[in-house]
């Protein structure tokens, strides 16, 4: 696995280097560059090419919602992972509308940071469950049952066993680890899974199964 090159966007030098000594813990992700605020995260992203940026929002110069406007617009293919002690809606869906990959809040534990990092990197969204219960309450009901009412297929039971885990915020790999099939399965299980749904991303089949109570926030089905 290649190690992914992390930069470090917040304003509280405490938090950073704490999230910074986590971070370097963990197997295959390294920490390249820090900011202090969002107008030095723009500028470093430049220099230092990292794979993910780990974004706060409130900060000076520029705010993370800025910043992040601003780095997707010139790296597209760039990950930006918000980490946040705000969960109001006037930060989350700009943000996500900005472009950000996941909105992780700050009482989230290290082991689901590192997570996160690793998922957003593999091209997948990722929310906080706080989150993700912010984003159901905004969901069109009416366009939720019509959805559901005319899938032309229903899932199978390891298709659903696939979207517990994802539920669990489990990466592919953990995914094919606890169910004893490869990635390349697993991929092949989502894409089914994304079709059948008539979703585009993990966090929208995720959201869609929650709505319909299939599953829980912990994976289990309901």
């Amino acid at each position: 696995m290649d190690t992914i090159r992390v930069l470090l966007a917040e304003d509280h030098e405490i938090v950073r280097e704490g999230t910074r000594q986590l971070l370097e813990r963990a197997e295959h992700l390294t920490v390249v560059g820090e900011a202090g605020d969002g107008e030095e995260a723009v500028r470093l992203v430049e220099s230092l090419q990292p794979d993910v940026v780990v974004m706060d929002v409130r900060m000076p110069r520029l705010t993370g919602l800025e910043a992040t406007k601003l780095i997707k617009a010139r790296h597209p293919r760039l990950r930006v992972l918000i980490l946040s002690a705000y969960e109001d809606d006037q930060y989350v869906f700009p943000l996500l509308e900005a472009g950000a990959d996941g909105y992780l809040l700050k009482t989230a534990s290290g082991r689901d940071l590192v997570r996160a990092i690793r998922t957003v990197h593999e091209g997948q969204k990722v929310l906080d469950p706080h989150v993700t219960e912010k984003v159901l309450s905004h969901l069109s009901p009416k366009q939720t049952a019509y959805r559901s009412h005319d899938m032309a297929e229903a899932l199978t039971e390891r298709e659903l066993e696939v979207l517990r885990s994802l539920a669990s915020g489990k990466s592919n790999k953990e995914i094919a680890d606890s169910l004893f099939i490869s990635t390349y399965t697993v991929q092949v299980h989502l894409r089914n899974v994304f079709a059948k749904l008539g979703v585009g991303s993990r966090t929208e089949a995720v959201t869609f199964g929650l709505k319909q109570g299939w599953i829980t926030l912990d994976g289990q089905s309901n």
